[in-house]
């Protein structure tokens, strides 16, 4: 079987920060207008009154504290909640075409390739600006790859399951080299109204390329030993947002067509999921836990990953074991693993081994074992 490489990443950030003090005083000034305007409501208790969030309970639930957003004035206008980016016209470059092209060349530099040695993109997110034409269609043309895109979605998974396409497309010979991208716009699916998850998620994008082994020329290689992907079909993350939508004339289930999760519920059935599915892949590769020097997991929650490397190791891990982003980043969806692997990768010597894992709704838990080159 032909040996394959990721041999480039690539990370955008956006040009906004967003403080857990600062989403909070907006949160909380949206729940008192809230709170007020429905008085009478509340007291007779047709409605419920919204509870203010604290920084502190923020950092607590999610070992969050800022976020990376498009814009920021619009989310945090109390009367308003959502950022305020203008629709782009058609014959302008759309934003998440623009933003994956921006992670992309920083990808295609660190794997000392071009636009020519690329025969493949593909866009894998959460949520897509459109239903077509494809977002990697668009980033092919502006980039100048000759060759074919698609666009896929398996959520939080979305780049793991990536990987593991571009690695069948390179052996299979469909491809020589593959640019997979994660461009993840995710402050609009968020309720920044909603207390419980209006913290949650960051904007970014990454990029990676996966190449042939015998091709590839660059000092960032991992050769890809293993990947297993896995679904489970659960409603307990959930977005409705879709073209049927507009049969909706009554505009009631609007919260419905956003972000929502049951957080307990998810915490509670995908941590084994995932540490199971960790441990069955590296086996499969041939190795064991102890082998493994670095985890790179999905960025969702701080609680989740402490208690899988928990469950894998026998014990806590140390910070370099399972790199912490969610700090400044946020859950960012499928792009959070990938930013853990471009940020902290460099120092690990040749030989080394490490686990990229994501999981998210589906439930999609897509695992990938590497080892240095």
């Amino acid at each position: 079987m032909k040996q394959v490489v990721i041999s480039g990443t690539g990370l955008f950030t956006p040009p906004h920060s967003i403080s857990n003090e600062e989403l909070v005083v907006a949160f909380n000034a949206y729940a008192e207008l809230y709170n007020a305007e429905h008085a009478d409501a509340i007291a007779a208790g047709e409605l419920t009154a919204i509870e203010g969030s604290s920084a502190a309970f923020i950092e607590k639930a999610s070992g969050i504290k800022s976020r990376y957003v498009m814009e920021k004035s619009g989310i945090l206008d109390p009367a308003h909640m959502t950022a305020r980016i203008p629709e782009r016209a058609d014959e302008e470059i759309s934003l998440q075409a623009e933003i994956c092209v921006a992670a992309a060349r920083q990808a295609l530099d660190r794997a000392g390739r071009t636009a020519a040695d690329i025969d493949m993109v593909l866009v894998a997110c959460s949520n897509m600006q459109r239903a077509y034409p494809a977002m990697a269609v668009e980033v092919q043309e502006a980039l100048g790859i000759d060759g074919f895109g698609f666009d896929m979605n398996v959520a939080c998974s979305s780049a793991t399951f990536g990987i593991q396409t571009a690695l069948a497309a390179v052996q299979s010979g469909q491809a020589r080299a593959v640019l997979v991208l994660n461009p993840e716009i995710t402050s609009g699916h968020l309720n920044f109204r909603d207390r419980d998850s209006h913290f949650i998620f960051g904007d970014a994008c990454t990029a990676i390329v996966i190449e042939a082994a015998e091709t590839a020329t660059s000092a960032h290689q991992f050769e890809i030993l293993e990947s297993k992907l896995k679904t489970k079909f659960s409603n307990n993350i959930r977005n409705n947002f879709g073209f049927m939508n507009r049969f909706d004339e009554s505009g009631v289930g609007m919260p419905d067509k956003l972000f929502r999760q049951q957080g307990r519920k998810v915490f509670k059935e995908v941590c084994p999921m995932a540490a199971e599915m960790i441990r069955e892949t590296v086996t499969n590769a041939g190795l064991e836990v102890a082998q493994v020097s670095r985890y790179w997991l999905h960025q969702a929650n701080l609680n989740m990953n402490l208690l899988i490397t928990r469950m894998l190791l026998g014990r806590d891990a140390e910070p370099q074991e399972a790199p912490v982003i969610l700090d400044t980043y946020a859950n960012t969806s499928s792009a959070g693993s990938i930013i853990a692997f471009h940020k902290y990768q460099d120092d690990m010597p040749s030989g080394s081994h490490g686990v990229i894992c994501s999981f998210g709704a589906g439930y999609s838990i897509g695992c990938v074992v590497v080892r240095k080159k």
